[in-house]
């Protein structure tokens, strides 16, 4: 008679728990054990509990293979979920078998654990361990399909199919889900806080172990009521029309107010402030560095002279690498679209930034469209006030444009979301690269259905406050993807393509670069450890199919782009995961966290222009400029959805944290013992920095950064 002990441990979350009858089956090289009733007085698997078992074979089965998790009917109870951590098995000999599971397991089935050991494709013979890979792979396949949402965008998920399994009873069958850690299987209805209630039932029945966890909806719930209810009350949410006085501004948010938030409500018109935000504020990407002036942009020296200043001149200044162009030819033929029933109006400007002896970056000209001629004009600081405040405001309302549909929502949310969708799909749970990936994909599916239903569906958030309105959106968003590539997309060499690793003062490069550089070096090792040679990549099926969904439906099979449709050495590897990961992370961090801190002035971040781009100089005055902001209820109903998605809801996982052990061999431990180490540096660096600034830059502190898009 041959003894395993077994230890299984239920997640310590709301309703992790169950009372239906839980068995399990070890399977090994010698043969199964008989299904065995895990069963003790009282309550078995209760939430956070850690229950020892025993189960009784014949004889040694030898290595085990599989574990099999039997839940079925415990009397006349009503089924339930259950969260199951993991499972340790002791053989008789002594050996520990770990068996991560980190999933809901719904209803009444059968699931099928492997040890935790990661193995590739290349590395099973078994017929018995390939065919629980091909079986794994054609049920989540059949669980999480992809979707056109429309022409030109990255696929995304089908969650009809959620729908269809949950009507059918799909879930009763016999699974192997995947993994996520929520705090229970209850989902949001809708979405409280917005201007708008749309209900959601159960956030479309999404997977369990994709949804939002109970604690993370109701922290998001608890989040925007007050805010909401505060326009609310004072009839914010409603009132049509111009602002009566920019000070009128200031009381949007009384109580929600950062130190950022009001640095920016005291700087925002400075011209230093402006070039500012180019480098370190919430679309920190757009700067190109100009060898020579485009002809779309006819600037002269005598234009610039009084700000150059004596000794040096535009071509003086080109020469030393000093100029730098924002251009936002995007939005040249973009759809406009009418608010509270009047017709809105986008610039597609032009901006050159000059950095001056002192370090500065400092806006030398602005032209708000891409053909020069008599109606552009060209406006200048010389310029009076007025005029100069509205062509600066023109560009933030393009960078808000830009910013919200292609550099945040487009080029984290949806690619992101593309990733998720081929690792669940083309990867089983216990290969390297799905362990790597899963906690940086965690929540994303959910957040961006979220965001499908409220803000981009017709009459949606973006229809009710911008000034492109959905149509708008998905057309900036097709462009954008079309001209999107591979060197964009990996961040040392985005900036060395754009010419700004020498701009001072650049704190979004710098923290950025650090963090690259220690999840480059985490992920190295995980790489090498599981492909020691081009071979082990090139043969890895899996992988393969991985890597080319990716490129297929993330970025539509172009070619042009630069993105890999294979794989084949460790360094392209290592190249593609470590951006994949960076951008499910500290990029997204970067570019959502200090949404409400830039965009709580609503001028520093207008949604929308009422007037359209003047055509003359000196016809600006204070009143012409409120009329082409935003009126009041479009401002408040832009401010609160940067308020909720620049406060991040509980259930938080910061980057390099990994309290689901997925990885169960010593060596990948130690590497992310490593990584954790590193992160925990570059955090006291940049804290230790920050206290010499007049605004600290933290939205790159490791702690603040979320390891996935789930906000």
């Amino acid at each position: 008679m041959a003894v395993y002990r077994v230890c299984v441990t239920t997640g310590a979350y709301l309703g992790a728990g169950t009372l239906d009858n839980i068995s399990v089956t070890l399977v090994g090289m010698y043969g199964e054990s008989p299904k065995q009733l895990l069963d003790r007085v009282g309550r078995d698997f209760a939430p956070g509990s850690v229950q020892k078992y025993k189960v009784r074979c014949s004889a040694e089965l030898g290595e085990l293979l599989l574990l099999r998790l039997h839940k079925e009917r415990y009397a006349y109870f009503r089924k339930d979920s259950w969260y199951c951590s993991h499972i340790c098995v002791t053989a008789p000999d002594g050996a520990p078998f770990h068996f991560p599971c980190y999933q809901w397991i719904e209803g009444f089935c059968t699931v099928e654990l492997r040890p935790g050991t990661a193995r590739t494709i290349c590395q099973d013979s078994l017929p018995l361990l390939l065919d629980h890979r091909k079986r794994e792979l054609q049920a989540r396949q059949e669980c999480y399909r992809w979707k056109v949402y429309a022409p030109g965008f990255p696929g995304i998920v089908d969650v009809s199919t959620f729908e269809q399994m949950e009507s059918d009873k799909k879930f009763t069958l016999t699974r192997t889900t995947t993994r996520a850690n929520q705090d229970d299987s209850s989902g949001n209805r809708y979405l409280p806080g917005f201007p708008m209630k749309i209900d959601i039932p159960s956030l479309l029945h999404m997977e369990p172990n994709i949804r939002y966890s109970a604690t993370k909806t109701t922290s998001l719930i608890f989040n925007a009521i007050p805010a909401s209810l505060g326009m609310k009350l004072r009839g914010l949410l409603d009132r049509k029309g111009s602002w009566k006085k920019l000070d009128d501004m200031r009381n949007i948010f009384w109580c929600h107010k950062t130190f950022t938030s009001e640095y920016v409500t005291e700087h925002w018109c400075e011209d230093s402030f402006f070039g500012y935000q180019y480098l370190n504020g919430v679309n920190p990407v757009m700067l190109h560095c100009l060898s020579s002036l485009p002809s779309k942009l006819p600037v002269t020296n005598d234009m610039v002279a009084p700000l150059l200043g004596p000794g040096t001149c535009l071509q003086t200044e080109l020469e030393r690498g000093n100029l730098f162009l924002a251009d936002y030819w995007i939005l040249a033929e973009a759809p406009v679209h009418c608010l509270n029933g009047r017709q809105q109006y986008v610039a597609a400007p032009l901006c050159l930034l000059w950095l001056n002896p002192q370090g500065a970056l400092m806006p030398l000209a602005i032209q708000l469209s891409q053909t020069p001629g008599p109606d552009s004009p060209i406006f200048l600081p010389t310029d009076s006030d007025w005029d100069w405040l509205l062509a600066k405001t023109w560009v933030r309302n393009s960078e808000f444009l830009v910013h919200e549909n292609n550099t945040h929502f487009l080029c984290t949310h949806l690619l992101c979301e593309a990733f998720a969708m081929a690792t669940l799909r083309q990867l089983p749970l216990c290969h390297p690269v799905y362990k790597l990936l899963l906690p940086h994909t965690r929540y994303t599916l959910q957040v961006n259905t979220i965001a499908r239903a409220t803000l981009l569906n017709p009459e949606g958030l973006v229809d009710q406050v911008t000034s492109i309105g959905r149509q708008g959106l998905l057309y900036l968003m097709s462009t954008g993807l079309a001209h999107f590539t591979y060197t964009n997309f990996c961040f040392p060499d985005s900036l060395r393509a754009r010419g700004v690793l020498a701009i001072p003062n650049y704190h979004y490069r710098d923290d950025g670069l650090k963090i690259w550089a220690a999840i480059e070096s985490f992920v190295s090792e995980i790489v090498g450890y599981y492909y020691p040679s081009d071979a082990s990549v090139q043969q890895d099926s899996e992988l393969q199919a991985w890597v080319g969904e990716i490129f297929a439906w993330a970025f539509l099979s172009r070619e042009s782009s630069g993105f890999p449709c294979q794989l084949r050495t460790p360094q392209e590897l290592l190249k593609f995961l470590t951006s994949i990961i960076f951008n499910c992370s500290a990029q997204h961090a970067a570019v959502n966290s200090g949404q409400h801190d830039f965009g709580a002035w609503m001028p520093n971040a207008p949604s929308s222009m009422r007037q359209p781009p003047p055509q003359t100089k000196g016809t600006t005055t204070l009143k012409s400029y409120l009329e082409t902001l935003p009126e009041v209820n479009i401002t408040c109903n832009n401010l609160l959805l940067f308020w909720l998605v620049s406060q991040e809801p509980k259930d938080q996982r910061p980057l390099g944290t990994y309290p689901d052990e997925h990885f169960t061999e010593e060596a990948p431990r130690r590497s992310i013992a490593a990584f954790q180490s590193r992160l925990a540096q570059i955090s006291q660096d940049i804290r230790e920095r920050n206290k010499g600034l007049a605004l600290p830059y933290a939205y790159l502190d490791p702690p603040l950064i979320e390891n996935s898009v789930s906000i």
